[in-house]
């Protein structure tokens, strides 16, 4: 169940990560993010630099290489390792968004952007395990 576990965790995220990442490259999907994006102090200076969907395909770009680096573990548990702290370094960037946009959060209540925001914690998680699976096979080399 652990060996299955792992490999379930890991395999989702990319499916997670490549699925987001790609949406990233359309106007919809830039548009969608730019509240979160504005409104978070890590990640405001993407639009004093980049054009919203530059920054949204700049993201999506970041995404997409995380998940292929995560996906690359029987090739490189290095490579998966660097993959696994990028994943949780954005995960925990997304979960900053529910303190940083304003109406996401009111008290215990949640918005309805802030119910989609929440399942990163989970996210967060399960590249924390990866991290520490991979961790795990560059010591077993």
């Amino acid at each position: 169940m652990d060996t299955f576990g792992a490999h379930f965790t890991r395999y989702g995220l990319v499916i997670v990560l490549l699925w987001i990442g790609a949406l990233k490259f359309t106007a919809a999907e830039a548009a969608g993010i730019q509240g979160l994006v504005a409104n978070s102090p890590l990640m405001s200076w993407l639009y004093r630099v980049f054009s919203l969907q530059g920054a949204s395909n700049l993201i999506g770009t970041v995404e997409i290489c995380i998940a292929v680096l995560l996906a690359a573990k029987f090739l490189s548990p290095r490579a998966s390792f660097i993959g696994s702290l990028g994943a949780i370094l954005t995960f925990a960037v997304t979960t900053t968004f529910l303190f940083s946009t304003p109406g996401v959060l009111h008290g215990l209540e949640l918005s309805g952007t802030g119910q989609f925001l929440i399942k990163d914690l989970v996210l967060l998680g399960g590249a924390i395990r990866t991290a520490a699976d991979t961790c795990n096979a560059c010591r077993e080399r």
